[in-house]
């Protein structure tokens, strides 16, 4: 999918999510001054989260969309992971409000009204987030974004947490114990807690520029696949990422006896196939190196001129040894 087909697709995915979040956050509130439930207001503020989060992140998507200028020559996709860092953090915040909020209410009980309008409003609207929630992991998922990940992580954690506010709803209604709203409430907010963390910690591990080894295994067995005669050798293989952008940087080992032109030539195959492998969504910087005599036992060239002594083994190219600043992994 061309990139602006696919950046509008996603405009319009996480402008639905706004909007139906404020319908929902709306929803939850008249719900609370209804129901006075604690367990309800609990899923009414991590809905404001839902709120804020929706908004940053589509105004994230707008800006790391944005064409690379000289002050931000690799481009704005770095806004993603302060995104989902901001996300994180206001679901770790909403989760603490929730759980000092119903041991408040341990000691100062109110009563619980209308609870099946509760249960049946509270079904709706986590049935509503629970759909979100997939169609943006998925999204997510094949665009190779942090943040439409993280969102759709925070609606499917809210789908789960009105899951659990039904179930203690029912129970309320059944025993009408009214310190289980409370008890339903704290487990909601750790739940939310956890959520958040999970989405801080990956965000954070993004902005350090953390290695993506899932993405760089993907690679090395491609090129291993696609892999030329006098593709001697590839490692220090490094790639940074820049929201949907990648960035690839290694060494290229080729016949030292090659020409400059003939080593660009194997550079650019290279560098068109790691852009296919990513759907021209990868910028690569390749430095070329010689080739040595330690080279000759692996070396797959055939009729070489300069060769010391025969191939021995085939060294196949795996992510352990790639990532590595050493020749064949040796």
């Amino acid at each position: 999918m061309p990139k602006q087909s696919a950046f509008k697709r996603d405009k319009t995915i996480l402008s639905i999510v706004l909007v139906v979040g404020i319908l929902l956050f709306g929803l939850k509130i008249w719900l609370y001054w209804v129901t006075q439930s604690n367990a309800i207001l609990s899923d009414a503020l991590e809905s404001t989260v839902n709120v804020f989060a929706g908004a940053f992140a589509l105004y994230s998507l707008i800006l790391a969309n944005k064409p690379s200028d000289k002050k931000h020559p690799y481009g704005h996709g770095k806004i993603e992971f302060l995104s989902t860092n901001i996300e994180g953090s206001l679901i770790i915040t909403a989760g603490l409000i929730i759980i000092v909020k119903s041991i408040y209410n341990f000691y100062t009980p109110a009563p619980i009204e209308s609870l099946e309008l509760g249960i049946i409003f509270t079904t709706v609207s986590g049935g509503i987030n629970m759909l979100m929630g997939l169609i943006l992991l998925n999204r997510g998922k094949r665009a190779s974004s942090l943040l439409m990940r993280a969102s759709g992580k925070h609606l499917l954690s809210d789908a789960y947490t009105s899951a659990g506010l039904i179930i203690g709803l029912i129970l309320i209604h059944f025993t009408n114990q009214l310190w289980l709203d409370g008890v339903v409430a704290i487990i909601f907010g750790g739940i939310i807690i956890y959520s958040g963390y999970q989405i801080l910690t990956e965000s954070i591990d993004g902005i350090m520029d953390g290695a993506d080894f899932h993405t760089l295994d993907k690679l090395v067995n491609h090129l291993q696949t696609v892999r030329k005669e006098d593709w001697i050798d590839i490692h220090k293989m490094r790639m940074i990422k820049y929201g949907t952008f990648l960035h690839f940087d290694c060494h290229v080992t080729v016949p030292r006896y090659y020409t400059i032109e003939q080593g660009h030539d194997i550079i650019d195959k290279i560098e068109d196939e790691i852009a296919a492998t990513f759907n021209n969504q990868a910028e690569v910087f390749i430095h070329v190196d010689p080739c040595i005599p330690e080279s000759c036992k692996h070396c797959r060239m055939p009729n070489c001129p300069v060769r010391s002594e025969e191939r021995k083994e085939d060294l196949f190219w795996k992510l352990d040894t790639v990532i590595e600043n050493k020749k064949h992994g040796l």
